[in-house]
């Protein structure tokens, strides 16, 4: 158990209480005005000892910022480029500038819904979404840590994703895109197969099965930044997908006589990029 101490200071009488950390290191807190406070914060103290939920007030004073960097670390290795691209931007432009220098054990749950508030009203909730997701889960590794007792950002109200309507294309759009464009089998094979794009031009040689006319589905090339970056498909399992008959033919022109590591589409060496949406290979 711990003790109770009487000091005097210029404004009068004062009580600080000692205990022991979990650790077994002696620890102090002062300026409790009356014996009765002191008293309560010490059984405090000694029930969260009891039931494992101690939080250290000198781990909990340790800055945002720095838990954040650690947690924006440890995500590189098990994110997508494509995704780790976009919770680092989160990370750095909105995250970082309001809470950086904040003691994690100081944020407030409504601090962080009217931040969240805020920033829905110039961006959209996708944005939102993603900013307090990364949040939160610094906070999540705050409270496994035992830096605070419970995280403040859990339990926020969120802007409300509302699904954009799809457009499809018909038979004959299909037609006249591929007719138009840079890459006309690209085009048919994207339309339908339903591959991302990433998939599509990540294809080589050796994936394509002609007999059963399935492709297998191994590599993504995603577009980060100005580089492409290939790894494991978006759920990171590999899957056969088929293909229509009517693209057997194209497929088998495709990887006639080629290496089986050569890229299926493209000039077989480099992954085809993305085409922007008002002067790519698209609207050519």
């Amino acid at each position: 158990m711990g003790s109770i101490h009487s000091y005097t200071t210029a404004s009068g009488r004062r009580y600080r209480i000692s205990y022991r950390k979990p650790n077994g290191q002696q620890a102090t807190l002062r300026g409790f005005r009356t014996k009765h406070d002191a008293e309560i914060r010490l059984a405090e103290v000694e029930i969260s000892k009891n039931r494992g939920e101690f939080v250290d007030p000198s781990d909990s004073r340790t800055p945002l910022g720095a838990l954040g960097t650690e947690w924006l670390a440890s995500r590189q290795a098990d994110l997508k480029p494509s995704t780790f691209r976009s919770v680092d931007s989160a990370w750095r432009i909105h995250v970082l500038p309001k809470w950086e220098r904040r003691a994690v054990g100081g944020i407030r749950h409504s601090e962080v819904q009217a931040w969240a508030s805020e920033l829905a009203k110039t961006h959209s909730p996708t944005t939102v979404r993603r900013a307090h997701e990364v949040l939160a889960g610094i906070l999540d590794v705050a409270l496994r840590d035992r830096r605070i007792a419970s995280n403040p950002a859990r339990g926020v109200k969120l802007p409300r994703k509302v699904a954009k309507s799809r457009a499809y294309l018909t038979h004959q759009q299909v037609a006249d895109l591929a007719r138009e464009s840079s890459h006309p089998e690209l085009v048919v094979f994207l339309a339908y197969t339903g591959l991302r794009w990433g998939e599509a031009t990540g294809l080589r040689v050796k994936h394509v099965d002609l007999r059963r006319r399935r492709v297998s589905v191994e590599e993504n090339a995603v577009e980060v930044g100005s580089a492409i970056q290939v790894g494991t498909p978006k759920t990171h399992e590999k899957r056969q997908v088929p293909y229509p008959p009517f693209l057997a033919e194209t497929m088998e022109r495709l990887v006639a006589g080629r290496p089986r590591d050569e890229l299926v589409f493209g000039g077989g060496k480099s992954h085809l990029r993305r085409p922007k949406s008002t002067t790519g290979w698209f609207n050519s």
